[in-house]
């Protein structure tokens, strides 16, 4: 397991803002060397600057996660700078709901190319090199972090797209770590699934490519799925620094599950049972109806 971070080297997307941040914050007070990656040109470079003054080498770099040619460079970059890493957190992400079947094509392939191909290109890229320096060095650490959400645990209405993601980051991350525990003692992983945390996400919609930027307004689902985002993420009370030493203790610990808010678990359990009972899904407001019956009657209404 990573103990010890000063001299190793992380790499961390979706560094310019939220956990990314915070995170290599943290990482560098510790003496460890970073790769920065963002798609945003400002928060990156505003980010770099802030890390480098802590007294660590940092090598930044524009990325969008969802280009695979984009990942594979970083690779490239990150091994001909500090070889292997030991650290790789595969953070990038965006938000987006509505109703399911109303979710464009493009919506699709927007969030899909940043929360899953991003990952799957991270892991993808990242894994070879590590095992491949554990192999050469039986003393080189490795661990592989994915921001999933509780959104991967859970199946809240009008959040079609993101669920499935987020769900996809999960079993990703399980198969990940159980295929490493096959082939190396050195390296290993974990999945972070946080709930609601003041990151950012909820104004994803800024840095959504042009070429994927639907021309059509957002349809009522989707503008009240946005309210109901941008309302959860600013009142949420664990903070997205909080949740970095989340990342940092559950690395030395070796645990795979890195859960910000463990008491939203109840509700995962329930979703489980549903399963093993096979019986119809929860209603998930079964615990505050009248949220429920707000969010039904402003959908009707918009019909």
């Amino acid at each position: 397991m990573l103990q010890d971070f000063k001299g190793k080297t992380g790499v961390i997307t979706g560094a310019g803002s939220g956990f990314g941040l915070e995170l290599a914050r943290l990482l560098a007070r510790e003496g460890m060397n970073l790769v920065l990656a963002d798609v945003q040109d400002e928060a990156l470079n505003n980010a770099a600057e802030e890390i480098r003054a802590l007294g660590v080498k940092v090598l930044a770099q524009k990325v969008d996660v969802s280009k695979a040619e984009q990942v594979e460079a970083l690779g490239r970059l990150t091994a001909e700078t500090f070889g292997a890493p030991n650290f790789v957190f595969n953070n990038a992400g965006v938000g987006f709901g509505g109703l399911i079947w109303e979710h464009s094509l493009k919506d699709w392939e927007w969030v899909i190319g940043v929360n899953l191909w991003g990952v799957a290109h991270g892991v993808r890229v990242f894994t070879p090199l590590m095992i491949e320096a554990s192999k050469k060095d039986p003393s080189f650490q490795g661990h592989i972090v994915n921001t999933a959400s509780m959104a991967g645990m859970l199946n809240a209405p009008n959040m079609g797209v993101y669920n499935v993601t987020k769900h996809a980051v999960v079993s990703l991350s399980e198969t990940l770590y159980q295929d490493l525990r096959l082939v190396s003692d050195n390296v290993s992983c974990s999945v972070l699934c946080p709930y609601f945390v003041p990151t950012g996400i909820h104004q994803s919609h800024r840095n959504r490519p042009g070429e994927l930027r639907e021309q059509t307004q957002p349809t009522q689902s989707q503008i009240i799925a946005q309210m109901m985002s941008t309302k959860a993420v600013t009142s949420g009370k664990v903070t997205a620094v909080e949740v970095a030493q989340m990342v940092v203790d559950a690395m030395r610990a070796d645990r795979f599950y890195i859960f910000s808010h463990p008491q939203a678990l109840g509700m995962v359990q329930t979703r489980l049972e549903d399963v093993m009972q096979q019986r119809n899904p929860t209603d998930p407001f079964a615990g505050r109806p009248e949220l429920g019956e707000q969010l039904k009657a402003a959908l009707r209404a918009a019909g």
